[in-house]
């Protein structure tokens, strides 16, 4: 399985040197998927080696892994399409690199399961899913209803969703911030809303990203209740009473429970809707697109067009500019 590893190794070299992968929480994620994959190709009888990852091969793999270690191994659609798509890449660079051609196994994986397919879709988001104004002003009043909750994990849940769609956070922004991340609101002359440090993740820098006073106030009493359940960690928004980390799944989970609950389609575009949301409602309250990029952490010029372009199909036109925090 040398092989394997070494293809993986150059592709994440030549993904570095280019400024596709940053050392950090992507490339641990693809590196973790990458030994899992081999750790179970080594396990086979016989051995599966990098050319042998066909679909058939792939599909085995990927029936091996629902479930079996908790609910954080359930793979998702995107899981899947991140799995399969690390596996044509490696594939593809490895072949390149030796003048060979690749028969890509995980590429009719993909074109063959639909909700795989649309799970790329929903990343990529052309135009980008979002939340309807009505739809979001539906969330928007459960996330803000000050009624009592079961569980402690519940506001946790509530609050994870207003970040995204009152401060425009990324799934993995969220399970990355620190309680020394938040910065409380000034109060005087110049009053600021409540702050987030969003650490660097992949292709977007760290950035500081304002909360809208609605979600503030629901940061604030997530905080509360987070101290007066002494739950333990560092984490903003921990997995267990002892404070170990949110996983991936367990977050996708919480949002879909969280639309549910308001009465919205959970499915389609997953929780990023609610980052893609902030963004198209900060647009059309007039905001600077410079300035809704900066607080979204966005380098890539063509993410504010596919914004900008679905203002211009059929939305309402954006208010006069404005200086005020994010709506």
């Amino acid at each position: 399985m040398q092989e394997m590893e070494a293809a993986f190794e150059v592709w994440c070299s030549h993904q570095r040197q280019i400024g596709r992968l940053r050392r950090g929480s992507s490339e641990a994620v693809y590196r973790a998927m990458w030994q899992a994959l081999t750790a179970w190709c080594i396990g086979q009888r016989p051995p599966v080696d990098l050319a042998g990852l066909r679909a058939p091969v792939l599909a085995a793999y990927l029936a091996s892994r629902s479930g079996i270690a908790g609910p954080d191994a359930a793979l998702t659609p995107r899981y899947q399409w991140r799995l399969l798509s690390l596996v044509r890449w490696v594939q593809s660079d490895h072949a390149v690199r030796r003048r060979g051609r690749s028969a890509s196994g995980a590429a009719e994986l993909i074109a063959a399961r639909p909700a795989v397919r649309r799970a790329n879709a929903a990343d990529r988001d052309d135009p980008p899913a979002h939340l309807l104004p009505a739809d979001a002003a539906r969330l928007q009043a459960l996330l803000c209803d000050p009624a009592p909750l079961p569980r402690w994990q519940d506001l946790r849940d509530r609050c994870a969703a207003a970040l995204q769609l009152g401060a425009g956070l990324g799934p993995g922004d969220l399970r990355a911030l620190r309680l020394a991340d938040v910065v409380a609101p000034l109060r005087g002359p110049s009053d600021t809303p409540w702050q987030l440090r969003v650490p660097a993740s992949g292709s977007a820098p760290a950035h500081v990203a304002p909360v809208a006073p609605w979600a503030g106030e629901l940061l604030q009493r997530w905080l509360a209740e987070r101290r007066a359940q002494q739950l333990g960690g560092d984490w903003l928004l921990p997995s267990t009473r002892s404070g170990k980390p949110w996983g991936k799944v367990a977050q996708y989970e919480s949002a879909r429970r969280v639309l549910t609950a308001a009465g919205l389609d959970a499915d389609h575009g997953g929780s990023f809707k609610l980052r893609h949301s902030f963004a198209l409602r900060q647009l059309q309250a007039g905001h600077d697109p410079a300035d809704v990029a900066r607080w979204l952490g966005v380098v890539d010029p063509s993410v504010m067009l596919r914004y900008q372009q679905q203002l211009g199909n059929g939305a309402p036109p954006p208010a006069p500019p404005r200086l005020s925090p994010p709506v």
